[in-house]
């Protein structure tokens, strides 16, 4: 079953509106300063889950609710490190995958509290790799998820830090989406992920991207994330 033009174009227009949504919900996150010393990685989660029902009406997300800090922002999106309180100077992420009228937003932004210039740099660097990964896709018509994951690992030791994530990002649509699980390494950006990102999926449908960039720096026990739609957006 091949997709029509009409219901390809609401489906990019529905991806587009929930990644908007999204970007309300962060600035709502800083307006509010629910990013601050003293409070656990849990309870800010929580806090986040309230003010996107409060917001939206949202009550699902598609994965589970991602707040770490200090020196949690090591661990990539499987680990579940132990709650951790937040800290004067710390650095903290965000990755969220709120669900807006049943279509999947995938969301992730650094935040640093205090003055440390090594933690700003690295905040400030995660939307550079970010982009740069974007050019090197919009580049290359027919790269693949191996492909694509090596660029931006090599793109990340070029700004200065590691990479630290398994994978550098998957399909997304409507909720629930085909299951990603570890067998099916084509819905993901990753090594062993040889088809071309421009194709149609077992539906018909277009595949859309998301990228997510985690980026480290293990002397001084501190990462970054920083995520979004890949191919829509822009």
């Amino acid at each position: 079953m091949v997709v029509s033009v009409e219901s390809e174009d609401i489906r990019v227009t529905k991806l587009l509106d929930a990644q908007d949504k999204a970007v309300e919900l962060f600035d709502a996150i800083t307006d509010r300063g629910l990013i601050r010393a003293g409070a656990q990685e849990k309870q800010v989660s929580d806090e986040i889950r309230d003010l996107a029902s409060e917001m939206f009406g949202t009550t699902k997300f598609w994965h589970k609710r991602i707040v770490r800090s200090g020196i949690n922002t090591l661990q990539p999106y499987r680990e579940n490190p132990p709650n951790r309180t937040i800290a004067d100077d710390d650095i903290v992420f965000c990755d969220f995958g709120p669900i807006f009228e049943q279509w999947e937003a995938d969301f992730g932004r650094t935040f640093v509290l205090g003055d440390d210039p090594v933690k700003r740099r690295l905040r400030d660097g995660l939307p550079t790799v970010f982009d740069a990964g974007r050019a090197y896709f919009e580049a290359h018509p027919d790269i693949t998820g191996e492909q694509l994951y090596a660029a931006v690992v090599e793109l990340a030791q070029q700004s200065g830090w590691e990479f630290g994530g398994a994978i550098a990002g998957h399909l997304v649509g409507e909720f629930p989406h085909e299951k990603i699980a570890g067998a099916e390494i084509g819905s993901y950006i990753a090594p062993g992920s040889d088809q071309p990102m421009r194709r149609l999926d077992h539906s018909g449908r277009v595949c859309h991207w998301i990228l997510e960039i985690h980026l480290v720096d293990r002397s001084r026990d501190i990462g970054g994330f920083h995520e979004e739609l890949l191919d829509l957006g822009h």
